[in-house]
């Protein structure tokens, strides 16, 4: 049973240019998940970061990944990011079963994360898993230049909420066969529940950088 770790990581960032590059404490932000990968080589059997940008891809390589050269045409702004999984596993061939996704803007799990999420996804024979997160919010609407509640009504209390959760992308796991059918999640996919300061870590501003430095600060 072959398991492979897919990073993709394009090279086009409007809002926090050369993101996937930026030095993240000692490494570069892609690094982050490509060693975490690494760390699990008792799951992992190899490290693929798929990426359209030359800069990227040398990375990628002093890290120890494998490079998919991305076409341009699956790199845009609103392209989804299972074309480009799918477009690395044709490259690849295929013979991995099982497929990892870590997002390079997700930089920072929880140690065990892999391994507490690799022995369920196995052991109750799920055909994905994602990472959620409980939210604790009360959200709502503005309508008619009124606020209108959505998960709660006024004056509840926030521990009383119904549970919400969010899909934080830290990590998935997935059926090969499913991303070859432009799916990631299908329909035995778990939701599993990680309550971590780094879940609510997804970079796309310099704020959101800024935010991960201080975790990566603190946890060191």
């Amino acid at each position: 049973m072959k398991t492979i770790a897919i990073i993709p990581a394009r090279g086009g960032s409007k809002r926090l240019p050369g993101k996937n590059i930026l030095q993240l404490g000692d490494k570069p932000l892609v690094a982050h998940s490509i060693l975490y990968a690494k760390a699990n080589s008792a799951i992992i059997d190899e490290v693929y970061v798929t990426t359209d940008s030359p800069e990227i891809k040398e990375v990628a390589l002093q890290f120890g990944a494998k490079v998919i050269d991305r076409p341009s045409v699956l790199s845009g702004d609103l392209e989804p990011t299972v074309s480009a999984m799918k477009h690395a596993l044709e490259v690849i061939g295929n013979d991995a079963e099982n497929v990892i996704l870590l997002q390079p803007t997700n930089p920072l799990r929880p140690q065990n994360l892999m391994k507490e999420a690799w022995e369920i996804y196995i052991s109750e024979k799920h055909d994905s898993l994602m990472t959620v997160t409980r939210n604790h919010q009360k959200f709502g609407k503005i309508a008619n230049q009124k606020f209108v509640p959505f998960n709660y009504e006024i004056g509840q209390r926030s521990q009383d909420l119904e549970p919400l959760y969010f899909e934080n992308g830290l990590l998935y796991i997935t059926k090969a066969e499913l991303i070859l059918s432009n799916i990631i999640i299908g329909e035995n996919g778990l939701p599993f529940e990680v309550n971590h300061p780094f879940a609510s870590v997804d970079i796309d501003t310099k704020e959101d950088f800024e935010y991960a430095e201080y975790l990566l600060n603190l946890s060191i």
